[in-house]
């Protein structure tokens, strides 16, 4: 069980410090970037609302990193001493030389981000996450990290938790290598997200909470194992149905903090909740929104206004943000932390599925 430590978005912080607007005028926002098949993209936007870090540590004697949980990506990569970026220079930084059980490469790799690019060398040696110690796993070490945006954001680095097929270089995840070598009990792991500033956050390897399934697990074959996606039925309010009405995908991502959807949808639902085009509501409207019904094989998953409401210095904006993708199998929506807080959420690699039990 790995403790999730809740703290300030890189939005609120670059907000605080009155940078917002400067950064996004010159890192324009593409969120779909992270999800277009066959290129290994992980758009550094996306961890601009992120809030939940973990610690783990790589090396003999360990060196500590703290990394996003990221069902959303497969690479395993944290900055290393040969970075000379300024985003490297405030974070933590694995140095080999310090490391008894290091085995160097002279593999690349090469992460293309919204706001430029992420290089490195790959390397071996051992990860412990929650105890569990990985033996030769594979992980990038950061060479140079894209403009300034890393250099404002309290994570150093990000752990990978979908399908290995969609791993940059070909680098075994982390969770394939638990798996491989026995060393949890059961293939699959589960996350729990407090909802507000509570504690008590988590990824659990190998293990399923009963604390957390009291209301019953309701199980969802995934429909491609690359990401962790679903097939949606429909998306409704109020009982009528809003969106994603002759179906669509849908991507459980921790690694992405808000609701994405189809633009058109976006329009539609926005329009319907009575907010402005950029999801600004008055609060006072806010406390009488309906519930976003998510329709997903045959029930139902509510998603409270409580939960897709935030509220921030007496400002209310809806948790939902564009993105377009174009799939074979249609619209995709991702459903992140927004969704996640009001579930414990059980991936099973044993059956390909995902579980979701209703939070009390």
């Amino acid at each position: 069980r790995v403790p999730l430590r809740r703290m300030k978005s890189l939005r609120q912080r670059l907000q605080e410090q009155g940078l917002l607007e400067s950064y996004l005028e010159q890192h324009p926002y593409n969120l779909a970037a992270k999800y277009f098949p066959g290129i290994a993209m992980e758009p550094l936007e996306n961890y601009m609302d992120d809030e939940y870090f973990g610690t783990i540590s790589i090396g003999t004697p360990p060196q500590e990193f703290t990394v996003v949980f990221d069902t959303g990506s497969s690479n395993l990569w944290v900055p290393s001493v040969f970075c000379s970026s300024p985003a490297c220079r405030n974070h933590n930084r694995f140095n080999p030389m310090e490391s008894s059980t290091f085995l160097s490469t002279n593999d690349t790799l090469f992460i293309a981000y919204g706001t430029g690019s992420m290089t490195g060398v790959l390397g071996y040696d051992t990860v412990n996450v929650a105890g569990i110690n990985v033996r030769n796993q594979i992980f990038g070490l950061a060479e140079t990290e894209p403009g300034d945006f890393f250099y404002y954001t309290p994570f150093d680095g990000i752990l990978g938790l979908a399908f290995p097929s969609i791993a940059s270089s070909g680098a075994t995840p982390v969770f394939d290598n638990m798996m491989m070598e026995n060393l949890v009990d059961r293939h699959l792991f589960s996350v729990y997200l407090s909802r507000n500033s509570q504690g008590g956050s988590f990824v659990l390897f190998g293990a399923i909470d009963p604390y957390y399934t009291t209301k019953g697990i309701s199980w969802i074959p995934l429909s491609a194992e690359t990401y962790w996606q679903i097939t949606m039925e429909s998306v409704s309010v109020s009982g009528t149905p809003l969106a994603c009405s002759s179906g669509c995908q849908a991507i459980v991502d921790t690694g992405t903090t808000l609701l994405a959807v189809p633009i058109r949808a976006l329009r539609t639902l926005l329009k319907r909740l009575g907010a402005s085009s950029s999801g600004e509501i008055s609060c006072e409207a806010a406390s009488n929104l309906p519930d976003l019904i998510f329709h997903i094989h045959g029930k139902e998953f509510p998603v409270p206004p409580r939960a897709y409401v935030l509220r921030s210095n007496g400002y209310c904006t809806l948790g939902l943000q564009g993105m377009d993708v174009p799939t074979e199998e249609g619209e995709l929506w991702i459903l992140g932390d927004v969704f996640i807080r009001e579930y414990y959420v059980i991936f099973d690699r044993a059956n390909n599925k995902v579980g979701l039990s209703q939070l009390p």
